[in-house]
């Protein structure tokens, strides 16, 4: 009886293991991985854009200098009467095509990531979820950052709005060279290592912390509180790296005259010129877009995910 009762368990592990790795088992079932996540990514990112235009435009509040500082209700107010509504979209379409390549990169690559650290190594504790988000977040970003130095930029002005993201492109090419639509890179991927880490290790630990300790299973208030939690620790920890990301994608805007070499001049700089505060500038803008978009993202990825015959994350 003993021996039937382990060989069975042996049985459900090693098919339950099957069933966390049939992601590859055929190419239709790889794009339904990879195509949930960038799609779910990219519905969220639409929702959440006209935050972050105006955590982008609180981030270059008093470039190299300290002063009051507008609020987020304040700077919407403004934005909205001097360059309408539509203002609150800029950079729109660079957001969305990034959304679905990082998206389904930074999403995609995490669960294949964790499953060859577990047949490697034979775990998949909370170090490797981190391990394995921070090498989705930085490879996804490190592809994808010339969409993001568009989008800011064109978040930035209405004008170069009115041009589109093509004639930005062309002028930022012509005029600082192919190099400038990498720019920030480092701080990028440093941001985009520690959100995929924090948001997706923090979800799946949560998830399981919550199955074991109370009476949740998979679904809508599984999800739903699971990804609550991540997006308030993901904004703790990304805040400032975005800042500087930010700033550095943004040099050429700036009025002050402060070129910054790279993220840690940045950040050095923001620190000494503009206090400690200043590094947490549009912290609030950062919280009120990602909080909503990791709770959007997550529940819509779990509902497209079983739809498309795969299993939650």
């Amino acid at each position: 009886m003993v021996a039937n009762s382990s060989s069975d368990n042996t049985a459900l592990s090693e098919t339950a293991n099957n069933q966390k790795q049939n992601w590859a088992s055929s190419p239709s079932t790889v794009f339904n991985h990879f195509a949930t996540s960038g799609l779910s990514v990219a519905i969220a990112t639409s929702i959440t854009h006209p935050l972050d235009v105006l955590k982008v435009r609180l981030q270059m509040q008093l470039v190299g200098q300290k002063g009051p500082l507008s609020g987020m209700g304040q700077l919407f107010l403004s934005v909205v009467k001097n360059e309408g509504p539509k203002s609150l979209y800029l950079g729109l379409t660079p957001a969305l095509t990034r959304s679905v390549v990082y998206g389904g990169l930074r999403l995609g690559l995490y669960e294949p990531s964790k499953n060859a650290c577990d047949h490697a190594f034979g775990s998949s504790n909370v170090l490797v979820k981190i391990a394995s988000g921070m090498f989705a977040g930085a490879f996804a970003t490190g592809l994808t950052n010339p969409m993001e130095v568009l989008k800011v930029r064109l978040q930035m002005s209405s004008d170069m709005g009115k041009s589109g993201p093509i004639s930005e492109l062309q002028r930022t090419v012509s005029e600082e060279g192919i190099k400038a639509l990498w720019k920030g890179v480092g701080p990028a991927m440093a941001r985009a290592a520690a959100l995929t880490a924090s948001q997706l290790a923090t979800y799946d630990e949560t998830k399981q912390i919550l199955v074991k300790w109370t009476s949740l299973r998979e679904g809508f208030h599984l999800h739903l509180i699971s990804s609550t939690v991540a997006g308030i620790l993901s904004t703790l920890i990304t805040a400032p790296v975005d800042m500087v990301k930010t700033r550095l994608m943004l040099q050429r805007q700036s009025k002050g005259g402060i070129i910054y070499k790279n993220g840690f001049n940045c950040a050095y700089q923001v620190l000494l010129t503009e206090g400690p505060k200043a590094l947490y500038k549009g912290g609030f803008a950062i919280f009120a877009r990602l909080g909503p978009q990791t709770t959007i993202t997550f529940i819509l990825c779990e509902e497209l995910r079983k739809h498309a015959g795969l299993e939650a994350i």
